[in-house]
């Protein structure tokens, strides 16, 4: 792989840096308290206003990363068990603020709109915390596997262990995977195909397993019921002590993490497909099938998701030796800035169309195209021909 930017001269300059990663579960924390100092009830949507306003800001005048980890490194750093605890502690962080959260659910002291914001910024919560959950889910110990699934929960997402693994990453960039997004396709079509293909597709692949191993669906070994279980103990643990008026907020949470999940898979792989080898089959994914962006802040925010190109040519790195590489399409700007482009279609399109289009030299019929607007799509580059 090609690296870009300049090779560190520490195993990791930002290692003191990945704390700060914290600070998403911990918006969960901070609401009543910035609102009990300031007398401003904007700050219950402080998650989704970190999200969607300050990073990208932040992003942009911070700039890029610019290093990468050396390769004589690799094992010092993968081996490192101070970034396994960076992942590690966003889970009881995680959980402190969705019990902060429904204590103030249950009581009369907020307004619908404020308990609202409240859950606006549980669900950013959660939403990151499934990239926590996502990071841990592709390690082989079993500790970190089980944090993974426990990540989950608050989102009620627990399929997305198995799927993710053995589905997304075996079918990446290619028309058969539902969380890559097809050139023409907005984010408003993308979310219900993804969601329910990925469902789907996790039910398929987990009785696919269960079956080679001689066990039935309801076995204790399922992982997606050991998922959705602790998802129901959890909400079970929150709603007998504080009351059924809570659940609407704890599904509206769940939702909002779940979406935003799904729309940075939007922004992973808009339009890109993988090559064909002569016997038809899919070549193996390589970093020129995901997009990535190098921004600093976003990079700690979401363990290096954004250097995803690498994760997937290399799934079993561990995000602090994740490589940005010269072979990838480069995103205009961060992830957290490219969901804001995402929810606006005709926007996101002016702005990833060419890009997509000079990714591979001009020739659109290389793209993955959504086939109802296939023919329109290469009408408008010339090529109606090959509609």
């Amino acid at each position: 792989m090609q690296k870009v930017g300049k090779q560190s001269g520490s195993p990791d300059p930002k290692r003191h840096l990945w704390v700060l990663g914290l600070i998403a579960p911990a918006t969960a924390l901070l609401p009543s308290q910035l609102v009990l100092r300031t007398d401003s009830e904007v700050f219950w949507w402080i998650g989704p206003i970190i999200i969607l306003i300050v990073i990208p800001v932040l992003d942009w005048v911070v700039g890029e990363d610019g290093t990468n980890p050396r390769d004589e490194d690799y094992e010092l750093l993968a081996n490192d068990r101070y970034y396994r605890w960076c992942t590690y502690l966003f889970l009881p962080i995680q959980l402190v603020g969705l019990i902060i959260a429904a204590v103030l659910w249950s009581g009369d002291e907020l307004s619908v709109v404020d308990k609202l914001g409240l859950a606006a910024t549980l669900g950013f919560t959660a939403g990151i915390g499934i990239n926590a959950a996502h990071e841990l889910g592709h390690r082989v110990e079993r500790l970190e596997r089980w944090l993974s699934k426990l990540a989950l929960a608050q989102s009620g997402y627990g399929h997305f262990f198995v799927e993710h693994n053995r589905g997304h990453h075996a079918r990446v960039a290619t028309p058969e995977d539902p969380a890559s997004a097809r050139m023409g396709e907005s984010l408003w079509e993308f979310l219900p195909r993804s969601v329910i293909g990925g469902f789907r597709s996790a039910i398929h692949l987990e009785g696919d397993r269960l079956r080679r191993k001689g066990h039935g669906w309801w076995s204790y070994r399922n992982h997606i019921l050991q998922a959705w279980s602790m998802t129901l103990v959890l909400f079970a643990g929150l709603l007998i002590p504080f009351g059924w008026s809570i659940l609407p907020y704890l599904l509206v949470q769940a939702v909002i993490g779940a979406m935003l999940l799904e729309t940075v898979n939007y922004v992973e792989h808009y339009g890109l497909l993988r090559r064909r080898r002569p016997n038809g089959n899919w070549a193996r994914c390589s970093p020129r099938d995901s997009w990535n962006s190098d921004r600093l802040v976003t990079n700690i925010f979401m363990f290096h998701l954004q250097r995803h190109s690498d994760h997937h040519a290399n799934p079993g790195r561990r995000y602090q030796t994740l490589r940005s590489s010269e072979e990838a399409p480069q995103l205009p700007a961060g992830y957290a800035t490219m969901i804001v482009l995402a929810l606006f279609p005709p926007l996101w399109r002016y702005v990833m169309d060419p890009r997509l289009l000079a990714h591979y030299n001009g020739d659109i019929t290389q793209a993955n195209i959504h086939p109802r607007k296939r023919a329109r799509i290469l009408g408008d580059h010339g090529m109606a021909a090959a509609a």
